[in-house]
């Protein structure tokens, strides 16, 4: 394994009912890249009026997966043409995977039964700046390399 990482090695997908394509290199991902964030806390503790302790493990793997592009990304496109189709009904809503991965350090993040969480702000300014789509996902496995 290399001791660089570059987003040249990031290869991220987006499958579901309307489409399918890039949105790692080659997106016109904008710095921020894309952002896998944890919903809730894995674990919980509870202290009992005597000061004993117990954890709970949860079974929760959902999260939000961000992904921001240039405002000139043809894929900004490509995702408001998916988010227009999959909010027309609840059969097409919530059936996207995203997987990321980077060659180069061996990660791979998977987020299934994935859903549009909202359609992008959108700014019209003196810059371009970018346009952040944000995703709900029901399950995100997590594997990371060196």
């Amino acid at each position: 394994m290399s001791n660089t990482y570059s987003f040249l090695d990031v290869n991220a997908t987006i499958v579901g009912p309307g489409g399918a394509f890039s949105l790692g290199n080659g997106a016109a991902a904008s710095e921020e890249g894309i952002n896998i964030v944890a919903t809730g806390d894995i674990g919980a503790m509870t202290i009992g009026a005597d000061g004993a302790g117990m954890h709970s493990l949860h079974a929760d793997k959902s999260g939000k997966v961000t992904v921001s592009l240039l405002k000139t990304s043809p894929t900004n496109k490509l995702l408001m043409t998916m988010y227009s189709f999959q909010t027309t009904s609840g059969s097409a809503y919530g059936q996207n995977t995203i997987v990321i991965n980077d060659s180069s350090r061996g990660d791979v993040i998977t987020a299934s039964q994935v859903a549009f969480a909202k359609a992008p702000d959108l700014t019209f300014a003196k810059d371009g700046g970018l346009v952040q789509w944000e995703f709900n996902a029901i399950r995100i496995e997590r594997v990371l390399g060196s």
